[in-house]
């Protein structure tokens, strides 16, 4: 299957090298059209190789499978965390993944926080509560347990506020 730069990825397993230096993490409805389509084309025009699912993924292919091999073959990761992020299974699924290969060592987690705080994901409060008790009713404890954790370890990280980043903006020219 091709890919930018006419690469294609291995069929299993870890890549010696990255084939993508970034895997965008994000919900479509709450971010897809703003922020994460800016961020993906600035990245794109400074010629990081980048997998955003609606531009990687072809028509036929398996998401799932296809998603969790390219956080495999990823360096870094940029979840995108949004007022619904943690609503969907498959971005929480992504986040665990994440979680995982960044303890077997060499990736990166860059959180960006829109619209939400660090806090709404370490304390489930929020949409962030209530989406993990609808998961926790509809998958079980065990996973929705893990996915609450995942979400704690990202919380701990250093991530850009963007709410902190507008009142900032407010105030200063950042440009």
């Amino acid at each position: 299957m091709e890919r930018l730069e006419g690469k294609s990825l291995p069929l299993g397993g870890e890549s010696s090298s990255w084939d993508y230096e970034v895997f965008l993490s994000f919900r479509g409805p709450d971010t897809r059209s703003t922020i994460t389509d800016s961020l993906y084309e600035t990245m794109i025009r400074a010629g990081i190789r980048v997998f955003k699912d609606d531009e990687e993924l072809r028509i036929g292919e398996e998401i799932g499978g296809e998603l969790l091999r390219a956080i495999s073959i990823s360096k870094i990761y940029i979840p995108i965390f949004s007022k619904d992020y943690a609503s969907s299974k498959w971005c929480l699924r992504e986040l665990a993944h994440m979680v995982e290969h960044r303890k077997r060592g060499g990736k990166v987690i860059l959180p960006i926080f829109y619209d939400v705080d660090a806090s709404d994901l370490k304390l489930r409060t929020g949409s962030y509560g209530k989406a993990l008790e609808n998961h926790e009713n509809q998958s079980g404890k065990i996973v929705a347990k893990q996915w609450e954790e995942a979400l704690k370890e990202v919380a701990a990280i250093k991530g850009l506020n963007l709410k902190d980043l507008r009142s900032y903006n407010g105030k200063h020219d950042m440009s």
